[in-house]
């Protein structure tokens, strides 16, 4: 049975006590995907998103937990599952340091009626979105150019030039996987991102 809420603009929509579903946003670097996701997550509950918790090879950090932040795996351990097929998607960034994202862990996500959200690159969107379908929309945040995306990531001086020269180039390569995705977010304006943002969430979960 679906259960509904009412956003901050009184409209209804999906807050969903069956089965939850799928947000898949994928960017290049610097094209503000990370804070239109935080401003949903924070502002918007009604849409009762969750972070996926993915899987690492990595060891814990600090006070990170199993199962909270991640789940934290050997290398062998993860290339078994790899071998066992029991990943959506995953990367080996480098040798023997992986990330990835379990088809368990989300699947007792959605059963608990969680809109379950994936941060991810445009790879593992496209498997995410493959292996969902009509469960799940991707929604690619694309910059309004590349020149553009050069000044954000200057101005962000969290890279040297030759790092965001690299980003660049990856960028562009990103940006030639937008048309796979579901719809296409430019987030030239961000208060008219974020608006247009909560608009293709509302139509999607209040479906």
């Amino acid at each position: 049975m679906k259960q509904e809420g009412t956003n901050r603009a009184g409209q209804t929509v999906s807050t969903g006590t069956g089965k939850g579903r799928l947000l898949i946003f994928s960017a290049p670097s610097g094209s503000g995907k990370s804070t239109i996701v935080q401003y949903l997550m924070r502002e918007h509950p009604e849409f009762n998103l969750k972070f996926s918790i993915s899987a690492t090879s990595r060891p814990p950090r600090g006070t990170e937990q199993n199962g909270v932040e991640y789940f934290f795996l050997s290398p062998d351990e993860f290339r078994q599952k790899i071998e066992a097929g029991e990943f959506l998607e995953y990367e080996e960034v480098y040798q023997d340091r992986f990330y990835g994202t379990l088809k368990c862990q989300v699947e007792q996500q959605l059963d608990a009626g969680q809109n379950v959200v994936f941060d991810v690159d445009v790879k593992g969107g496209c498997n995410i979105k493959q292996y969902y379908g009509e469960r799940a929309m991707s929604i690619f945040i694309q910059p309004p150019s590349v020149d553009e995306l050069r000044c954000r990531l200057v101005h962000r001086a969290t890279d040297d030039a030759q790092q965001i020269e690299c980003r660049l180039a990856k960028a562009e390569q990103e940006l030639s996987y937008a048309p796979c995705f579901d719809k296409i977010l430019v987030n030239d304006d961000l208060e008219v991102a974020k608006a247009e943002a909560v608009s293709l969430l509302q139509e999607f979960l209040g479906r």
